[in-house]
This record gives structure tokens, C-alpha cells and sequence, in this order.
């Protein structure tokens, strides 16, 4: 069985796209559709930068999201596969869980770009610039992630933003929370903490002015049962119903991306093979979480070429 995975923040960079559209029709109908969705030239600031504006997050999560159906369209057009017969499941991480319901037909492209640049925008309203922060836990469970961040809340919010794999976990929270925790860090089990370069505390309950937004555009957005199930960030198990999709997708502003829990739940599923799409962010996690598993990343047309030998 195989999963189609597909990457979220911090998977941009300026050129991202770039060769895929030189090489394929396909991809360059993608960019610009997203393009004339949004009422912006989005691929040039993917393709040119500058690398500031490419990440600010109203900016990033549509262009993430663009590269990654740009280079499954490529694989579905060029190479004759449908999704609904090569991939058992889907799922994206954050933002990634998007592109994974526009792959698997529940949203379409221009809604998923739409929406996406709404999401970045109202995550990035939700806590003024300063306030907020995340840091990464490395070498560091679940377990021992919750316990620094309890130790370091100290009334202020700092939670668990990102289940990533068995040696590393984010956090998120008001930003002098976030800094207790990062001193906090290598006494309480961790090997390394790490604050990260980002404009807002994802995945916490700082975000619920965001939820609030996106509740609101999600209720008037037009979205189908996806082709396939799509492995839910907040549950780490497969969602088909379009109001289910819609209410944890709402969750999942404020909410942990289970993202360990639902490779390991695909796996018993029966998953042996993860295509992640777009990006080589995943790619790495899933081989700690599921050492056993194959993973793949089409990032170029080459990748593309050497995954249809196979299918």
C-alpha cells in the first residue's frame, strides 16, 4: 500500500518550481492558476524571491502548496497515473494537509490557493510580530517535550505544536514562555533546543483568532469526499466526510499535528511506501518514525521519471 504525503512550512525556497515549469506544460498550468486565483504573480516570488517575501506565511503556504500539485500533476498528466489507483491514503503536514485534500480531488486548486492565503494571513494577524515564538526539541519524545513545556509555561501558553518524529518535537507558545523553555531544555532530557525563524506560534492556542477565520471561510467553501482518505493532523486517522474534513481542519490551527501518530497509523494500515510531493521534509521523518517503510521525494523531473519506472 502507498501513501501520497505532502510537506508544509519551512520546505520553501527561492527557486522552488522553477525547473519543474521549464520542463512540463503541466506544472506551468498549475503556477498559473494559482497565480490568477490569488491576483498574484506568486511564481515569480518563488521562482526570483526575494527569500523574505517568499516566507512570510501568506506567501509560503500557497507557493508550498502550488509546487507540490504542480509536481503530482506532472506525474498524474505526463506519466498516466490516477491517484485513486497508485495511493492508498494522503496526508499533509499543517499546511500540507491542503494540498493533500486538493490531490485527492476534496478541494480544488483555486480554492486550496485561496484558502491557504487567507490561512497564512489570519495565523500571522492572530499574535502581534514579538509576542509569539516556537522552538524545535531535538532528541526529544512526546513525553519529555510536554514535561518542558509545562515546567516553562509559568501561566502563559506553551504547548506542543508538531509531533514531528521519535527525536523531534516543536513547541509553541508566548515567546518569553518559548525562551523558558529552550534554557529548560537539556535538564529536562532534551539534546538540543532550538528557537525557530518564524513570525507566529503555530498549532497553539494563541492562534484561535485564526480558527475563527478559518471556520468562516471554510463553511462557504466548496469541498467533495476526497478520492482516498486523508490522514488527519488532529486525529492521526483517515477522514472521507466533508463536514469532518471541514471541523478538524478548523482544529488543526489551534491544534498538535500528530504527525508521528499518523505515520505509524498508515503503517498499520498497511502502508510500505510514502511519495512525499514537493518537498525532502518528510522524507527524513518518516524514515525515523518507520525505519522499515520506503520513502521517496519528486522534487524534479527526474525524481518524477524514476517514481513511474516503478509504479
Amino acid at each position: 500500500m502507498r501513501a501520497f504525503i505532502f510537506p508544509g512550512q519551512g520546505s520553501q525556497a527561492v527557486g522552488m518550481g522553477q525547473a519543474l515549469a521549464a520542463a512540463s506544460s503541466h506544472a506551468r498550468e498549475v503556477f498559473g492558476e494559482v497565480d490568477e486565483a490569488l491576483g498574484q504573480n506568486l511564481f515569480r516570488l518563488m521562482t526570483e524571491g526575494p527569500a523574505d517575501e517568499l516566507t512570510l506565511t501568506e506567501n509560503a503556504q500557497p507557493a508550498i502548496m502550488a509546487n507540490a500539485i504542480a509536481t503530482l500533476r506532472v506525474l498524474e498528466r505526463e506519466g498516466g497515473v490516477r491517484l485513486a489507483e497508485k495511493a492508498d491514503f494522503v496526508a499533509g503536514h499543517s499546511l500540507g494537509e491542503y494540498s493533500a485534500l486538493c490531490a485527492a480531488g476534496a478541494f480544488d486548486l483555486s480554492t486550496a490557493a485561496r484558502l491557504l492565503k487567507l490561512r497564512g494571513q489570519a495565523m500571522q494577524a492572530a499574535v502581534p510580530v514579538g509576542e509569539g515564538g516556537m522552538a524545535a526539541l531535538l532528541g526529544a519524545d512526546l513525553s519529555t517535550a510536554e514535561t518542558i513545556a509545562a515546567a516553562a509555561a509559568e501561566g502563559e501558553v506553551c504547548t506542543v505544536a508538531n509531533d514531528n518524529d521519535p527525536s523531534q518535537v516543536v513547541i509553541s507558545g508566548a515567546k518569553a514562555a518559548i525562551d523558558r523553555a529552550i534554557a529548560l531544555a537539556k535538564e529536562h532530557g532534551a539534546k538540543r533546543a532550538v528557537a525557530l525563524p518564524v513570525s507566529a506560534p503555530f498549532h497553539c492556542p494563541l492562534m484561535q483568532p485564526a480558527a475563527d477565520a478559518m471556520e468562516k471561510a471554510l463553511a462557504e467553501a466548496p469541498l467533495s469526499a476526497p478520492l482516498v482518505p486523508v490522514y488527519t493532523n488532529v486525529t492521526a486517522a483517515p477522514a472521507s466526510d466533508p463536514d469532518t474534513i471541514r471541523r478538524l481542519l478548523v482544529e488543526q490551527v489551534t491544534g498538535m499535528v500528530r504527525w508521528r501518530e499518523s505515520v505509524l497509523a498508515m503503517v498499520d494500515a498497511g502502508v510500505t511506501t510514502f511519495v512525499e510531493f514537493g518537498g525532502k521534509v518528510l522524507t527524513p521523518m518518516v524514515k525515523r518514525i518507520a525505519p522499515d517503510a520506503t520513502a521517496v521525494s519528486l522534487v524534479s523531473m527526474d525524481d518524477v521519471e524514476g517514481l513511474l519506472k516503478e509504479l
